[in-house]
Order: structure tokens, then C-alpha cells, then sequence
């Protein structure tokens, strides 16, 4: 017995027991950080339907089965931002049933390519006759509770990322990603536009700044424009020279 309760026992200094506490508390707590962790990283990245924010233009290209044809370069510098259009099939694949999808197109924004934008326009025939409240409720399903949409100060620089306009009637979001259902300003039917914060930000400095370049060097680009023209010109004028010379008889 005296041999367990000896203090003197180097095992059971005070030391000792203090450096096992901490680490035991130390153990316990980096297990809690790892749990908080995992359950942070478990919750689904902002999304519209089976498209995913920050996904490659390769895989959504794959998703919709789009062509190269459907790219649209906007600019190649500072950043690489396209744009893919997606139009909705009228029939069912492999079936001459209509489709009943509302969806009528969306059209993807690439910074870099990572998605970073989905401006979806549905079907106005699919969405005749549903009001504002119809869609919020759809929205909600899937978004949680909507927040009244906040009203925007008029940009100093109109971006060609601003593509679409109408009025904002609720939204959904956290500091990472919105969702914002629109009334378009022209006709009836609905909009919905995902964006995602981060990448939007940098998508809209990167517009910016390309904008400010072609500026800059429209000058440049148009002499040399000028200049090539004349070579064609003088190209096609040798040409006819040559064939013409050859066969001509006085």
C-alpha cells in the first residue's frame, strides 16, 4: 500500500499528474475540433439541382453534354472568364414526349474555370400562373427560410458579368453563396441566379480590369487591324497579278 499513495514515486509527482491532465484534456478537445470539423466539411456545397459551384467547365460541359461551340470566351486575361449556354431539349431524350422540366436555360460563368455563376430562366408556358409566393415556397424546400432581398447600389462599373437584370423578389444565402429569384424586366416568368461570393468578387475585378486593358490598347490593336487588312489586300492584288499575267493576250 505505501508503495501506491508514495508521492516520492516518480510516476505519481505532481508533475506527472498535471502533464496527464493536460493532455488528456488536450486529447479530448482536439477530438471534439476534429468532429466539428468533419461535420463542417460533410455539408453539401451550394448547388442549383445537380450543378455544383466551383465545379470545372470540363464537368459541367459533361453534365449537359454541351459542345465547344457553346463556350463563349469573355476574357482571357487577367483571368480566364467563359461563359457556357445550355438550352433545355424540347423532347425527352430517345422519346417524342415533350419534356415537362420548366428549366428553359441556363447559362454558367467560369472564373478560371470554376463555376461561379448559373443565371436560370424557366419555361414561362411551365410557370404561367405561378405567383411570387408559389416560388419562394418551391425555393424554400430546398434553400431553407428566404431573407428579404436586399436593395443594390447602381455599380460604378457595369460589368459584362451582369448579365441578367429584372427585380429581385426574395434570396437565400450565406456569406458564401446567394440564391436570388428575379421577375425579369421585360415579359412574364421567372429567373433564379446561384452565385457564389468568393469567386463572383474575384470574377467581377478580373472583368474590371480586362475591360481597362482593351481600353488601353484598342489603339494598338486597331493599326494593326489596319495594317493586316492592307497586306490581305495587297496579297490577294499579287495573286491575281500572277494568274492574270499569264494568261493575258493583247
Amino acid at each position: 500500500m505505501d508503495a501506491v499513495f508514495n508521492c516520492e514515486q516518480p510516476s505519481w509527482t505532481a508533475g506527472r499528474i498535471v502533464d496527464i491532465m493536460f493532455k488528456t484534456v488536450f486529447s479530448v478537445t482536439g477530438v471534439a475540433l476534429v468532429l466539428c470539423t468533419s461535420a463542417l466539411s460533410g455539408q453539401a456545397p451550394p448547388h442549383y439541382r445537380e450543378f455544383t459551384l466551383g465545379s470545372t467547365l470540363s464537368t459541367v460541359s459533361t453534365q449537359v453534354k454541351a459542345s465547344p461551340a457553346d463556350v463563349k470566351p469573355i476574357h482571357q486575361r487577367p483571368a480566364l472568364i467563359q461563359d457556357l449556354s445550355w438550352r433545355a431539349p424540347y423532347f425527352v431524350a430517345n422519346s417524342n414526349e415533350p419534356r415537362k422540366d420548366p428549366v428553359q436555360q441556363i447559362l454558367f460563368s467560369f472564373y478560371n474555370d470554376q463555376l461561379f455563376r448559373m443565371a436560370i430562366d424557366y419555361d414561362r408556358q411551365r410557370t404561367e400562373g405561378l405567383t411570387d409566393a408559389d416560388m419562394i415556397a418551391a425555393l424554400t424546400d430546398v434553400y431553407g427560410p428566404a431573407t428579404p432581398p436586399k436593395p443594390k447600389a447602381p455599380p460604378a462599373f457595369l460589368s459584362l458579368i451582369d448579365i441578367t437584370s429584372g427585380t429581385p423578389v426574395s434570396q437565400w444565402g450565406t456569406a458564401e453563396y446567394s440564391v436570388v429569384l428575379l421577375r425579369p424586366s421585360f415579359g412574364a416568368g421567372f429567373q433564379v441566379v446561384v452565385t457564389s461570393i468568393p469567386l463572383d468578387a474575384l470574377a467581377r475585378k478580373a472583368d474590371a480590369e480586362a475591360v481597362r486593358l482593351d481600353q488601353r490598347e484598342a489603339p494598338l490593336r486597331e493599326i494593326a487591324r489596319q495594317k493586316q487588312d492592307a497586306d490581305d489586300v495587297r496579297a490577294s492584288q499579287e495573286k491575281a497579278r500572277a494568274t492574270n499575267k499569264a494568261t493575258f493576250r493583247p
